[in-house]
């Protein structure tokens, strides 16, 4: 890595533009440690030119993989960690203890990477474990330690007595954003790319042999598996140690079959707040981002619990009153549960044993760092805003198995008949005999990359709109090419049709082996058309019927209203 000049350097006056009066080093170590720093900087430092920051890139951690990375993404000037010697700063920061600093006077400020001194974790310079967030003995008298609760002070000097008055109260600045970021919900929702109505379930899992990614790492898939595609959304948040140990392949190899299936893993360097705030249920380990969930009143199930959580703490608590998820039980029974009986202020008293002062933690870290580095503090508030918005990918479900069940019509002679509907991912889906009062089918939409579950579908969909006439040549080719498949369908260009009628809100059009079309209008979806017609020929029902109510399992809301009208095919030799 090449050595820096400015703004730091050899003559470093002879290049700056902006001649800062104070030179502050981040020490950068791990992608945990690095992001709760880069998250608080640019409001400590907002629009002050007084201080100039560098970033001293340190090799030495089991997890440095994809720092640099992180600084190059976010346009920071990386110092190699040979030169940190070689240069006076005014101020070390860091959000990673585990320091191996030069000799010297200058003052150091550590701010916490969880919640508190919570946890038991290896020990880089020996076999055994140390309490994570202390730093080593010897930079003890040069260092600040920032707390986010007296409670964590006689916590350190009981396990550490020499680290007597080296605490500062600030508070936690990511949770003070958390809470600043509740009204942007509806936002998170849509750029994690859950629709209105759905619920978003948040399996979280921090690292180590302990945690729940190791101890279940089937458990999102399973709950894809049982939750249906149109009420529910899975989102798995791991600790960015779990990113860096074994890398993005590793991981996303290992959650294939739950990445086909609709599973959402949220990147390691941004956006499980947002998760977390969006979230309607939190399934947790003893990782910080659970605590972070119930103290922001969201449900909150453990999977599992480590036993190198310290006894006493607020995350420890959390452990011994938190409901457990029985992995041998129906997962989707335990959640719906936990979320229709959740009172938000359950874990208020906990939060508060977690987070002294809620709001104040930017306000009090801006006037440590200019005590730090001797500056006056500037004029008028630190802001504390809300987290932005992440940049996600989901892969789309393109095979789903369907269950479907018939309303009961009090009068024969009604136009209107209803219909209850679930889909799950077919590529988790078990085979399961249908019940006496259901029917079950195969979707495929026509860009499945499996051929074999296209080739076993009762049902193919072709998402690109297209014109009727375009729509009913694609159905026969879609049927040519899939002798097994019952139905076709295609979706109409909205243009295409008439928006006369106040309930076209989109359009399909079906077709059958026989030759016959239905176009089905009102459906925001060809699924939910395509369901109302599979239901007719499966229980011998005429296709002109007017009405349908199609209805996604139990979710409240209004149903999806269905006009079905029946075209005769004309004969395809034109």
């Amino acid at each position: 890595m090449a050595r820096l000049r400015v703004p730091v350097g050899t003559d470093p006056w002879r290049w700056r533009t902006f001649q800062s009066l104070r030179t502050l080093v981040v020490v950068a170590r791990t992608v945990t440690s690095t992001v709760r720093v880069l998250e608080v900087l640019p409001d400590l430092l907002r629009g002050d030119d007084r201080v100039s920051v560098v970033f001293a890139y340190d090799p030495t951690s089991a997890f440095s993989d994809g720092v640099l990375d992180l600084l190059r993404d976010s346009g920071c000037r990386i110092l190699p960690w040979e030169q940190l010697a070689e240069i006076s700063p005014d101020l070390i920061l860091s959000a990673s203890e585990n320091l191996d600093l030069p000799d010297g006077d200058c003052p150091v400020l550590v701010l916490p990477h969880g919640i508190g001194f919570q946890k038991l974790v290896p020990d880089s310079r020996s076999t055994r474990t140390r309490l994570s967030g202390v730093v080593p003995e010897r930079l003890l008298k040069r260092t600040r330690l920032a707390i986010s609760h007296p409670d964590q002070e006689a916590q350190l000097i009981e396990a550490h007595p020499e680290a007597a008055g080296c605490t500062e109260l600030v508070g936690d600045p990511c949770y003070d954003r958390l809470i600043a970021s509740l009204p942007q919900r509806a936002a998170y929702l849509r750029a994690l790319r859950v629709e209105p109505g759905k619920r978003l379930v948040v399996v979280s899992s921090t690292w180590g042999p302990t945690s729940l990614i190791a101890r279940d790492p089937e458990l999102p898939a399973r709950l894809l598996a049982e939750l249906p595609l149109d009420e529910y959304r899975v989102a798995v948040v791991l600790h960015p140690n779990v990113w860096s140990a074994h890398g993005a392949w590793q991981i996303r190899a290992l959650q294939s079959a739950a990445l086909e299936a609709g599973l959402l893993i949220v990147p390691p360097t941004r956006g499980w707040q947002a998760a977390v705030v969006a979230a309607s249920a939190v399934v947790g380990d003893h990782g910080s981002v659970t605590l972070y969930g119930a103290s922001l009143g969201r449900p909150t199930m453990l999977a599992t619990f480590g036993e190198d959580l310290v006894p006493g703490t607020a995350g420890a608590e959390l452990g011994r009153t938190a409901p457990r998820l029985d992995p041998r039980a129906p997962l989707r029974t335990q959640l719906e549960r936990a979320i229709d009986t959740n009172d938000p202020d359950r874990w208020a008293a906990l939060a508060g044993r977690a987070f002294a002062d809620p709001g104040q933690a930017m306000a009090r870290l801006r006037s440590l760092v200019c005590e730090l580095l001797d500056l006056a503090e500037p004029t008028g508030p630190t802001p504390v805003r809300a987290f932005p918005a992440p940049q996600t990918q989901r892969s789309a479900v393109t095979a789903t198995s369907v269950s479907l069940h018939l309303g009961t019509v009090p009068d024969e002679s009604s136009a209107s008949r209803t219909l209850s509907m679930e889909r799950y991912p077919a590529a988790l889906a078990r085979r399961v005999d249908e019940a006496p009062d259901e029917f079950r089918y195969l979707a495929c939409d026509t860009d499945e990359p499996d051929p074999k579950l296209a080739l076993n579908a009762s049902v193919l969909i072709e998402r690109t709109p297209l014109d009727a006439p375009s729509a009913a040549a694609r159905i026969a080719e879609i049927l040519a090419t899939h002798p097994g498949s019952l139905l076709a369908a295609a979706t109409l260009d909205i243009t295409t049709l008439d928006t006369s009628t106040p309930d076209t809100t989109g359009g399909h059009l079906v077709g059958l082996r026989d030759g016959r079309l239905v176009e089905v209008s009102g459906a925001r979806t060809g699924d939910h058309g395509v369901a109302a017609v599979y239901a007719c020929l499966r229980a011998d029902l005429p296709l002109d019927r007017s009405r349908w109510t199609v209805r996604t399992g139990t979710a409240p809301g209004p149903a999806q209203p269905l006009t079905l009208r029946l075209r005769v095919h004309a004969d395809r030799s034109d």
